[in-house]
């Protein structure tokens, strides 16, 4: 029997799932117990009871200062200007990419243009948009989405560049124009690549976000935590953490739930 035949059972692949969270969990659990032993004031490892008492206060307590509920207020901000870049990059990636893709003429245009920028590191840029744009949310989401809008392009130009030449030819015989082309045979087959390009450059534009919020901002889940960190509110710091993480899981989730219920055959295609 070799490994590589193997294939674990429903309740197998559930406890292998679940088994690196709570070895973590336990990891952790043991490492607080034993620095509290030491310290009871200890900041670094904070034991759950913290963590209850810090949630408790971000989420169901008032600002005193601003009224606001803080947990909520910073996710509002950070997802306002997460989805108007994540909105932005994929519409720009997805004329620019189905536009290099099908059409020499732009490809030799743009597609040299797309690859040296998306080599270039956007954090590096990101004191040059606040000295050009300000330091208000112009420049915060434009460094979303010259960290992720290039990178899609590229995907999305390479997925246009492998469509079967033969679909071409047949929509060219039965008298298709290159815009009837692009919206009927392209579009849909791009459409489900898409999506998936969109869930693997969560990350990165989350990156891109807490980084702007960081350095200059008055609210997000970013800017929070940069700011409480001069205090070493670990407390405070992990479940911001945390939540940022179930923020991107779940839209990950929930764009991949989008895909397989509107582009069923992407499914069947991917399993092949």
């Amino acid at each position: 029997m070799r490994w590589i035949n193997t294939r674990p059972s429903q309740g197998a692949q559930l406890a292998l799932t679940l088994l690196p969270f709570v070895l973590l969990i336990v990891a952790y659990t043991f490492g607080s117990a034993a620095r509290l032993a030491e310290n009871a004031n200890d900041k670094l490892l904070p034991g759950f009871a913290g963590f209850a008492e810090a949630i408790d206060r971000l989420v169901f307590v008032a600002d005193p200062r601003t009224g606001e509920y803080l947990l909520w207020s910073d996710t509002g901000a950070s997802l306002v200007r997460l989805f108007a870049g994540l909105g932005i990059s994929t519409i720009t990636a997805l004329v620019i990419g189905m536009l290099i893709g099908m059409l020499p003429y732009m490809r030799a245009l743009l597609s040299p243009f797309v690859a040296v920028i998306s080599m270039v590191p956007p954090l590096a840029l990101l004191p040059i948009l606040f000295i050009a744009m300000g330091l208000g949310e112009a420049s915060k989401i434009t460094l979303i989405v010259i960290g992720v809008a290039p990178t899609m392009i590229r995907d999305l130009a390479l997925k246009a560049l492998e469509l079967p030449r033969e679909q071409i030819v047949k929509a060219e015989t039965l008298g298709g124009s290159s815009w009837q082309i692009g919206l009927r045979v392209v579009l849909p087959q791009v459409l489900p690549r898409l999506i998936t390009c969109l869930r693997l450059q969560l990350g990165p534009a989350w990156l891109f976000l807490i980084a702007a919020e960081a350095i200059s901002s008055d609210s997000g889940l970013g800017y929070r935590i940069f700011l409480v960190r001069r205090y070493l509110s670990m407390d405070i710091i992990f479940p911001y953490v945390v939540w940022i993480t179930l923020l991107a899981v779940v839209m990950n989730y929930i764009l991949d739930r989008i895909r397989i219920a509107v582009f069923p055959w992407s499914e069947l295609e991917k399993q092949a």
